[in-house]
């Protein structure tokens, strides 16, 4: 198995599909999970199969859904995928509320118990550690002081309508009746599930504001590598972002000094760009190792944080499209999940009006009304992660008192949390914060010695113990992103789209847009804090000092950059830079994504546009399967003028000769090269960070520095042994990484090639002998992965797909595992490909993040639109749509998205009449 993952268990194999074969399939998954949930029991309680069933959603008849005004449809195509039809917005919510509720009440209940720290009230006292650093973050606090004082009142409507119909749906049921987990949870618990609220729906934007925070692991990272690097060695690995090479978002445009508003038009002033600055804990070594543990162990939803974090999404103007209007492609990627992070839907008001004003379908989530990501019957739009830097670290001086502070001592913002825990007692944490906000530090006994031992400026005060840590994030403030979600749901043109991006607070995104008048446009919104002194938020700053932290206001949002109808007619957003820093004002980030991706669609969807080729819906959904790996194409050329003596080691070289760079799924030449890649940045790179960022189970020698390990038997040398975990470690081969071997690849001699010897094995002293070596390991470390016969390798073998439950799929018992997990596949992409199947380089090979969906939205003839997603519409592990669209997702195949009545009308399979009482 890849190194980054364990053997994963064996499940029922449901990827095929067609009629027979998937009855079978469902009836033996059924009779799977009784046996597993007897085997759950260990004492003889024994579960029918009507149990198993008894949480099916009913999907034809009548319903009676109290509090209805009228009638309303639920119309499911083959893929139970539905569209709500109603005649008011409280009855267009209060179905989305039931609907979702019938499929996924499961994942819903868990997330509202994450977002508010009460994951111990469902699974126990192993969570109480999660819940205590969850509690402290205050998501759930900060979400109920959005809905009681900021967010508009027919948002709250909205939001309330949403949780009457999840609650029409509970009421009345056992645990069993709402899904097998429930039944499965029962044999060892006795929780309830208790009724939703519009602040359960609130909170859920907190946690996706998390783990789209920007760049807080980056500054963690860069504190922990001085106890091994020099500053310039650090500065090599973070590279400053290539302009030249890989066009940001917006590369026109500047802010008006007559308006003060960024205008697309306007020439920008010389050297005007933001100053990279190291504040007074520059180069610091606070110890932070340990709050990068924690961070390790809070429930990623999204993916792991990082450069593999992003997304793609371009728009194509219509004067170069085969339709005549624009088309619009996007594809989030984040964590694999079973079921799926996204739930698509149509809500449809029967007729647009004052009393229903949407008409809208896409992609939303599970436990939030309206929709995320899709179109309504004017504008289309995506999102990708912008990437901002809304997060710093600061160090505290803190005593019993208080918190230091200009020279004076301040009082604690302290409040008493109760965590209670399922067959256990109650556990109650105090939360303290200073002006800069929560302290992380509080929630480790680790953590209390971050900062023992930075060395900081003569200006710091005594250390004491040690410096506390705090979190500052603009999401810990009451905000309206929710708002923003229903406006862009009614937004008609690129104005109103404007306005409710501006609502868009966290977290921030790069939006695209498009609508059937044939306009194309791009927007970044965001609450981005202004930083005192030029700080560069790229380290932790010093809390004790005024002269640092944030302007009480943030970048207004008139100056951020936009972009609508650009003369080159597309525009193109993967997690580039958004604009060049030396012609913005602006501090956005230090730490973008290096371009990798957007390059690459801006090449090749400009070289079509210049060569006179319309593009069509097919090309925009070839392109999101493009498979191109860049740094292959650097590499390549250079490993194959090796001399390589060793005639195992030279039948895999042969293997990259005449290869074309593309990572199919059955690709050798994919499976060898990215071997190598993986083993130069251990050579070159990962062998000399600190323990603190390899991945575990990583264990080498190294020279001593405090605290490092046992010494060798000649007294030279320590072990050391990689504390993170896998799919967090570095270097894990991102487009960062590309950047940093480019910059030196003409550098033969370049120290960062260089390795001692050790054991048997020879010093390296330049790059070609470390790209042979590099070959050899690969050579090696692949042949015990696939076997002695390079005739048979394929890069899917190692680049595996494995969907998990979230929960018990996860730490449940194996059977149940079984029961409720599926696959692997086997994939192609790769890390910065396009079509971006991303793995861990340090880790190991085993596919980490996705395209959590695909679209292709054929704006003005909507019917013609394409998209898929993950796994399926249900989050019932027994249901025929739990990832009945998997098998197709993988091979990049979209399915038909009906939108206008009559089209829906012709793809319905099931029909749900939701009755007024």
């Amino acid at each position: 198995m890849p190194a980054n993952t364990t053997a994963p268990p064996q499940p029922v194999d449901v990827k095929s599909a067609g009629g027979k074969k998937k009855g079978r399939r469902a009836r033996l998954l059924v009779i799977v999970l009784v046996l597993a949930l007897v085997a759950g029991v260990g004492y003889g309680a024994f579960w029918s199969v009507s149990t198993v069933r008894a949480s099916y959603p009913q999907t034809t008849g009548s319903i009676e859904l109290k509090g209805l005004s009228g009638d309303v449809d639920v119309k499911r195509d083959d893929y139970g995928i539905p569209q709500i039809y109603a005649d008011t917005d409280s009855d267009l919510f209060r179905a989305q509320g039931f609907v979702q509720a019938q499929d996924r009440f499961w994942e819903m209940d868990v997330r509202r118990h994450m977002t508010s720290g009460r994951l111990s009230e469902m699974f126990g006292a192993g969570q109480v550690e999660t819940d205590s650093f969850l509690r402290t973050l205050g998501w759930r606090k900060v979400a109920q002081e959005e809905y009681d004082t900021v967010l508009d009142e027919d948002t709250k409507k909205n939001l309330q309508a949403y949780a009457d119909g999840v609650n029409a749906y509970l009421a009345g049921k056992d645990g069993k009746d709402l899904s097998v987990e429930y039944a499965a949870l029962g044999l060892t618990n006795d929780y309830k599930p208790t009724e939703w609220t519009p602040v359960d729906s609130v909170a859920w934007l907190k946690a996706m504001a998390w783990d789209l925070r920007g760049n807080m692991q980056d500054e963690i990272d860069r504190s922990l590598m001085t106890s091994r690097l020099s500053d310039k060695e650090i500065k090599d690995l973070y590279p400053d972002y290539p302009y030249k090479k890989n066009k940001p978002i917006v590369d026109q445009g500047a802010i008006d000094p007559v308006t003060g508003k960024f205008d697309p038009q306007a020439e920008p002033s010389d050297s005007i760009g933001s100053q990279t600055v190291q504040g007074a804990t520059a180069g610091v070594n606070t110890q932070l190792s340990a709050l990068s543990d924690t961070l390790d162990e809070i429930p990623a939803l999204l993916g792991p944080n990082g450069n593999g974090i992003g997304s793609n999404s371009w728009v194509v103007s219509g004067a170069h499209t085969t339709t005549g209007k624009p088309l619009l492609a996007n594809d989030p990627h984040l964590a694999p999940q079973l079921p799926s992070l996204w739930y698509q839907m149509g809500l449809h008001c029967r007729q647009v009006s004052e009393t229903c004003k949407y008409d809208t379908a896409g992609y939303t989530f599970s436990g939030m009304p309206g929709v995320i990501i899709g179109h309504n019957q004017d504008i289309a739009w995506g999102f990708t992660n912008l990437g901002a830097d809304v997060t710093d670290l600061f160090l505290e001086k803190v005593s019993a008192e208080g918190y230091q502070y200009d020279g004076k001592t301040k009082p604690f913002d302290t409040r008493e949390e109760t965590i209670k825990v399922a067959g256990g007692k109650s556990r109650k944490i105090t939360v303290r914060e200073t002006n800069n906000g929560p302290l992380l530090s509080d929630r480790s006994n680790e953590l209390k010695k971050v900062g023992k031992k930075a060395p900081v400026g003569n200006s710091a005060p005594d250390r004491g113990d040690g410096y506390a840590v705090a979190l500052k994030w603009t999401a810990l403030e009451p905000g309206h992103s929710m708002d923003a979600v229903f406006e862009i749901n009614r937004a008609k043109d690129f104005s109103s789209f404007r306005k409710a991006a501006a609502h868009f607070e966290v977290p921030s995104q790069n939006l695209i847009y498009a609508d059937t008048k044939g306009n194309i446009g791009y927007q970044s919104p965001g609450k981005i804090p202004v930083r005192l002194k030029g700080d560069d938020g790229t380290h932790p700053s010093p809390g004790w000092k005024s002269d640092y932290g944030w302007e009480k206001e943030p970048i207004p949002f008139d100056e951020l950059p936009y972009e609508y109808n650009p003369k080159r007619g597309y525009i193109v957003t993967a997690n580039q830079a958004v604009i060049d820093e030396d012609t913005y004002p602006h501090l956005l980030t230090k730490d973008w994504g290096y371009g990798v991706r957007s390059q690459r669609i801006n090449d090749l969807i400009g070289s079509k546009i210049k060569g006179g080729e319309k593009i069509s819906t097919d090309d925009m959904q070839q392109l999101q399967m493009d498979n191109h790996s860049a740094i292959a194409a650097e590499l390549v050329p250079e490993l194959l003028k090796i001399q390589i003596s060793d005639e195992s080691v030279r039948e895999t070289q042969k293997l990259l000769e005449g290869w074309d760079y593309t990572q199919e799924s059955d690709s050798a030449p994919a499976a060898y090269f990215n071997g190598v890649w993986r083993n130069i940045l251990k050579l070159a790179f990962g062998n000399k960070l600190p323990k603190e960022m390899r991945a575990k189970g990583d264990c080498i020698y190294v020279e001593p520095v405090a605290g490092s390990g046992p010494v060798d038997d000649e007294g030279k040398l320590v072990r050391e042994c990689g504390q993170r975990a896998p799919d967090a470690a570095q270097p894990d081969g991102g487009d960062r990484w590309y950047e940093v071997v480019e910059s030196i690849m003409d550098d033969q001699d370049n120290d960062w090639w260089k390795v001692p010897a050790k054991g048997r094995e020879q010093a390296i002293d330049n790059r070609d002998e470390l790209f042979a070596r590099a070959m050899k390991d690969a050579r090696w470390e692949l042949t015990a992965e696939l076997g002695k016969d390079v005739g048979t390798w394929s890069w899917g073998r190692l680049h595996q797909l494995t969907l998990r439950n979230q929960t018990l799929g996860k730490e449940g018992p194996g059977l149940l595992q079984r029961a409720l997990n599926r696959g692997p596949w086997d994939l192609g992409g790769g890390e910065a490909a396009v079509n971006a199947s991303g793995w861990n380089a340090a880790g190991g090979y085993g596919v980490i993040w996705v395209p959590s969906m695909r679209m292709v939205v054929n704006v003005g003839d909507w019917d013609k639109s394409r998209w898929i997603n993950l796994t399926g519409a249900s989050g019932h592990a027994f249901s025929s749509h739990y990832t009945d669209q998997t098998d197709k997702w993988a091979d990049g195949e979209l399915l038909d998205w009906s939108y206008t009545k009559g089209g829906v009308d012709g793809s319905t399979v099931d029909t749900l009449t939701l009755k007024k009482p």
